[in-house]
């Protein structure tokens, strides 16, 4: 395994990359819009700027080994389709996106490919536009794969491989749901959050809701999912703002239909309340329109 794919350069997308970048044959894939920005305003690395060999999505001369779908929600259906021409029969793909859901929606287009199920987990990046800053910790889990263990080795990749797959995917669902979700509306950093108690008995209450629906799946050793999700965000660094929180504070829109959304609509399916992931949704989408108000007024 050899050539590597990127789809997706921001925070995440751009941190592997420049790994990959030194070990292998890698390409990133792009339209030609953000060809141009690139072109333009380089993408940068904790300062750095960093120099990649990009892709069209015509074409298709280069056949990856490894793709790596590192987009936020918004940008899936797009990813999705962009690496039709990419796809070879023993292609992995590695989607690192948040949600529980990405993976079913890539190989409903691919059956060929292998889809592994996987995301990253770390300390949060900052994104400015093209510029990236982060402190380097962080590692991506994904299923057991041979070929997949030995790219990550000699790129010197951080990972892991848990051995049940399902429940990992759901506990960092789960972080998400009650820490990107809440500090977002709150205004609150990964610190601020750790120290309000009145918080994390809220964060229990959502955190519940999710264990419910994940019971219905068919996940299984969710007892310490709530210990689990707190001792998770104990880790994180203080002064650290989640991914919707930047969002928000940016005017960019959210990732809140694939967290709360996706919880309130597996509630229906299942019959199971989900009163405090609704008030988070309806929260969240009163930030996002007053974001488009402010963007369109100025």
């Amino acid at each position: 395994m050899d050539k590597v794919l990127i789809c997706g350069l921001g925070a995440v997308g751009l941190t592997f990359a420049v790994k990959f970048r030194e070990k292998c044959d890698l390409r990133i894939l792009v339209d030609e819009e953000r060809l141009e920005r690139y072109k333009k305003n380089k993408p940068t690395l904790n300062g750095k700027v960093q120099e990649f060999e990009y892709v069209l999505p015509s074409i298709n001369t280069f056949t990856p080994d490894l793709i790596i779908i590192a987009t936020k929600a918004q940008g899936l259906e797009s990813a999705i389709k962009n690496i039709k021409n990419f796809i070879g029969k023993n292609t992995i793909i590695l989607s690192l996106l948040n949600g529980i859901s990405s993976e079913e929606k890539i190989k409903a287009v691919y059956p060929e490919a292998v889809v592994l199920k996987s995301y990253f987990i770390g300390h949060s990046a900052v994104r400015e536009g093209n510029s990236v800053t982060q402190d380097g910790v962080g590692e991506i889990v994904a299923e057991k794969n041979p070929r997949v263990i030995e790219i990550f080795k000699r790129c010197g990749i951080n990972y892991s491989c848990p051995d049940d797959i399902d429940y990992a995917m759901w506990l960092k669902f789960t972080m998400n749901v009650f820490s990107n979700q809440t500090s977002a509306i709150l205004n609150m950093t990964f610190g601020e959050l750790k120290r309000n108690r009145t918080f994390i008995e809220f964060a229990k209450k959502l955190i519940n809701e999710v264990r419910l629906i994940a019971e219905k799946k068919g996940v299984k050793n969710l007892d310490n999912l709530e210990a689990d999700a707190l001792h998770a965000l104990s880790l994180m660094c203080d002064e650290g703002k989640t991914s919707m929180h930047q969002d928000i504070l940016a005017g960019r829109s959210t990732e809140v239909d694939i967290f709360a959304g996706e919880i309130i609509r597996l509630g229906k399916e299942f019959k199971i309340p989900t009163p405090y992931n609704q008030v988070i949704y309806d929260l969240i989408k009163v930030k996002e329109e007053d974001n488009e108000y402010s963007v369109h007024s100025c």
